[in-house]
């Protein structure tokens, strides 16, 4: 079962990888890409570096505004066990700035598949739309899906994307599910770009037996042949059945379509692709590349690891870089080059996980506190962690807007959201919802104002 955390998405080899998908994109503007913007780096920009701390909070910052019980929806924590297993258990996310959306795997007996032991396990997935702050069940409904890694995904305007096998469902406030795209075989993961204008999906494929170069067509009835790849400039052989593409979400045009040796993370806004390029020792720089042709330099990090990014925004780009002795460096870019925050953090909060606000002007980032180091030598064990900190950023200048504990510890997320507007932050903690009321966030260029509910 491929894991995003264990992707190194900045890694040299990554982008050599998808080199045939980005030149198809890119193809009548080579001449463009090489005569861009090139490797001019914009000014240097320094600012001041905070360390966090790895303190798991007795009491949030803030007090919360409102709670929602959670076991008269049904809801009861998972056990030990799964804690490791980075299953996904839970999905809570806003509707709009009135209503929250909770999904929770149902506790019973699991049936595995005989015609496939290798999909997973199917399980229930029991779900309700519930009234904030008087936390009324307004929708409910129980959903059958066949792995553990994440199945849902919010969209901007109300609706989600609900995965399931080979299946992509689209669902709107009344819990209603319509087929919105079918691949030739099991969509394995999915992210957006910031805009949510595209898709970027993994799925796993038979390979055709007519080999020949694949074009961009519809999702429901793509091409399946052969398309030869390279990883460090060597090709891989035989072809690959994991498939790779970028489609427009609402006419689920193709825009590009490959075969790789394994799923990839690949973060995109509506205008490119970032890749990392090592220039001296721990330095890295950093290229954005534009689909329609050309590059631009947003800058350099210094990093003992492959970096790698997540778009906050359309204009706002995070970067995760590896420290010595096991923490990692926070830094903020625009995609004008601008450095506009950085925070360090702790050695001994690992496994973090993102969580961006719909208008990019929050993020929430989770991990897990543990009691000591964790390295290849001295591998986690679950008796190591002490819980489950969450800190939110203001996105624009890296202020922390709340830290808070979540309980049960959630190792694959599911368990925080943030409002439309990044005024309220949601997050299960000891039975039940906590809802925290925010300032408003700190204007930045790209942020608009986010439409509120009935």
């Amino acid at each position: 079962m491929w894991l995003r955390s264990r992707i190194q998405p900045g890694s040299v080899a990554l982008w050599l990888l998808l080199a045939p998908i980005l030149f198809a994109f890119c193809r009548p503007q080579v001449a463009q890409a090489q005569t861009g913007t090139g490797f001019e780096a914009p000014p240097a920009h320094k600012s001041k570096l905070r360390t966090l701390t790895d303190r798991l909070p007795d009491k949030p910052t803030l007090p919360p505004a409102f709670t929602i019980p959670v076991e008269p929806l049904g809801f009861s924590p998972p056990g030990a066990i799964y804690l490791g297993q980075r299953n996904s258990l839970v999905s809570l996310d806003f509707l709009d700035e009135n209503r929250l959306l909770f999904t929770f795997r149902v506790p019973g007996l699991m049936h595995r598949e005989e015609a496939n032991a290798a999909s997973g396990e199917e399980r229930q997935i029991r779900a309700v739309v519930l009234a904030v702050p008087s936390g009324t069940v307004m929708a409910e409904a129980l959903w059958t899906v066949h792995d553990r890694v994440r199945y849902l995904w919010m969209l901007k305007d109300g609706h989600f994307l609900l995965r399931d096998r080979d299946g992509l469902d689209q669902g709107d406030p009344s819990l209603a599910l319509k087929p919105l795209f079918h691949f030739p075989g099991p969509l394995l993961w999915m992210e957006m770009d910031p805009s949510q204008q595209y898709l970027v999906t993994n799925s796993r494929e038979p390979v055709a037996s007519n080999p020949k170069a694949e074009e961009p067509g519809d999702v429901s009835s793509p091409p399946t042949a052969r398309a030869d790849v390279s990883i460090d400039g060597q090709k891989t052989g035989e072809p690959s059945d994991m498939v790779v593409r970028i489609l427009k979400r609402t006419s689920g045009q193709v825009m590009l379509v490959s075969r790789t040796r394994s799923a990839v993370h690949l973060p995109i806004n509506s205008d490119g692709y970032i890749e990392s390029l090592r220039a001296n020792g721990d330095q890295w720089l950093l290229n954005l590349n534009f689909f329609s042709g050309g590059t631009m330099v947003l800058g350099k990090v210094n990093s003992t690891c492959s970096p790698s990014f997540d778009f906050l925004s359309q204009q706002k780009v995070l970067v995760t870089a590896c420290e010595g002795g096991g923490a990692h460096k926070l830094v903020v870019l625009g995609t004008d080059g601008k450095h506009l925050w950085e925070n360090l953090s702790s050695p001994q909060a690992i496994w973090p996980l993102l969580v961006v606000s719909p208008d990019g002007s929050r993020l929430a980032r989770e991990t897990l506190t543990v009691n000591r180091p964790v390295n290849a030598y001295s591998p986690l064990d679950t008796d190591d962690i002490k819980g489950q900190l969450v800190r939110v950023f203001d996105a624009a200048d890296g202020k922390i807007e709340l830290e808070a504990q979540a309980s049960p510890a959630f190792d694959a997320g599911g368990n925080v959201a943030i409002s439309p507007s990044g005024r309220q932050v949601a997050l299960i903690h000891a039975g039940a919802i906590e809802v925290f009321n925010l300032p408003n966030p700190t204007l930045s260029p790209d942020a608009h104002p986010a439409q509120t509910g009935p």
